[in-house]
Formats: structure tokens, C-alpha cells, sequence
């Protein structure tokens, strides 16, 4: 069964939007578990635009699932140092900017980057699992476990948005090109003994394409099930997820 790491992180940005106290994305871990969640992610950014030091915490104290923390690997903002405070189970390390609206691309990782290196042992010794969000290249996922990752989370925008282009048309080349580029970065990491997982742009109607892809063990999905939720409520949007995969 691949596993569903639900990313609460928009449930933040609404209540940030006013500066107020509501919808409380802790709250909303609550209902994702109740639901079926098998993990709650978030995405603490430097300029903490949405999930907050506070919701953190909580989330620790009070999920019975994996804690997947998304970060930017540099010590700007103190967020490695927060990580290292509360420990989550996972930490994702993924690019970060200042004027992106939405993570845009995959890590850049060097095999010899000794910086990037720093980081992942000090998490690791803090108890975390170690994840890169990376482009779906063999190339760096090699680089990804030279520099120590337990895993890879592979960037599905681009497959996400080919997917949009053609409306999942079976055979048309921008999707098969994608889905090739995903396939051999899934191979690489089983040989280089990587746990595999994927998100970024993954909605109700493209999923399913996903779930073939060797090796696949978790997907962390966040605008659409909070967008759905919207819309139908956060359990009945979780366990409609759930229940495509």
C-alpha cells in the first residue's frame, strides 16, 4: 500500500491571510488521520508565510502518524535548528526562495557538497529520516545518496502539468517523456537502496498514472485535498484520496 503523507501547509496560509487563529492546521492533522492520513506534512519556511513554530510543536505533541517537515537546508531562519528541537520523523530538504509562490524545482545536489552533507548528519542524529526533493534524474538521485539521504522525493510538477497538457491521453509524447524521466529515477534509487516518494501537482485526476511507478512507498499531496476540502470537508477529501490509492 503507498502510503499518504497529507501537506496541511494551505490550511495555515488561509489563517495567515488574516492573521487570526482559524483554521487551526492542527486541527486539521486531527481530521486527515481520522480520515486515514498515514502522515502530516509541513513545510516550514524561512519567512514562515504559513505553518508557524507553534504549529509545529503541536503537530509533535499530537499526531500519531509520520511528522514530514519540509525545509530549505541552510541555517538562514533557524528552521534546521527547530528541526533539531523537535525531532519529526522525516525531514524533506527542498529548495527554497523568497518570491516563489510554490516550491518550483527539484534540489540541486552534489555528491561532494559537504554542506548539504552537515545537515543530514546532524538530522540523522537527531532520529530523522532524510529525504531530498529532487528533479527525476538518475544522476541525482546518485548524488542523493552519496551525500547520505535515506530517500528521494521526486518532483512530479512537470509530469503533473504534461498530464494537464494532454489530459492524461495514453501515448501522447510530452507524457511519455515524463513518465520515462520518472521510471528512471525509480530504478536508480532501487539501486542505490533509496526509499521512494513523490509529490508536487498530484490531484484526484491524475493520480492513478502515478501509482504504478516501481518502488513507490509514499506521496505527499497537499493543494488538492485542501482545495477539495474546501468543498467537502478535510475527511471525506482525505479518504477520497485514500481510496484511489
Amino acid at each position: 500500500m503507498i502510503h499518504l503523507g497529507v501537506n496541511i501547509d494551505h490550511v495555515a496560509t488561509i489563517r495567515q491571510a488574516r492573521k487570526g487563529d482559524e483554521p487551526d492546521p492542527v486541527h486539521a492533522a486531527v481530521f486527515c488521520e481520522l480520515a486515514g492520513a498515514d502522515g502530516i506534512t509541513v513545510h516550514v519556511r524561512e519567512d514562515r508565510r504559513h505553518i508557524q513554530d507553534r504549529d509545529l510543536r503541536l503537530l509533535r505533541q499530537t499526531i500519531r502518524g509520520v511528522l514530514n517537515l519540509e525545509l530549505a537546508p541552510r541555517e538562514a531562519g533557524g528552521v534546521v535548528e527547530l528541526a533539531l528541537e523537535v525531532g519529526p520523523d522525516q525531514v524533506c530538504l527542498v529548495p527554497e526562495h523568497r518570491a516563489e509562490v510554490t516550491t518550483e524545482g527539484g534540489l540541486a545536489v552534489s555528491p561532494d557538497d559537504s554542506r548539504l552533507r552537515t545537515t543530514i548528519d546532524r538530522l540523522k542524529a537527531r532520529g530523522c529520516l532524510i529525504s531530498l526533493f529532487i528533479e527525476p534524474d538518475p544522476v541525482t538521485v546518485a548524488a542523493s545518496a552519496a551525500v547520505g539521504a535515506d530517500a528521494i522525493e521526486l518532483h512530479t510538477g512537470t509530469w503533473a502539468n504534461a498530464w494537464a497538457a494532454c489530459r492524461g491521453r495514453a501515448g501522447d509524447p510530452r507524457l511519455v517523456r515524463e513518465q520515462q524521466r520518472l521510471r528512471d529515477a525509480a530504478h536508480e534509487a532501487g539501486a542505490r537502496g533509496l526509499r521512494l516518494h513523490a509529490g508536487h501537482g498530484i490531484n484526484y485526476a491524475n493520480v492513478r498514472d502515478l501509482l504504478d511507478l516501481p518502488l513507490l512507498r509514499e506521496l505527499n499531496i497537499g493543494h488538492s485535498i485542501v482545495s477539495r476540502a474546501v468543498l467537502v470537508g478535510m475527511e471525506r477529501a482525505v479518504r477520497e484520496m485514500k481510496e484511489l490509492l
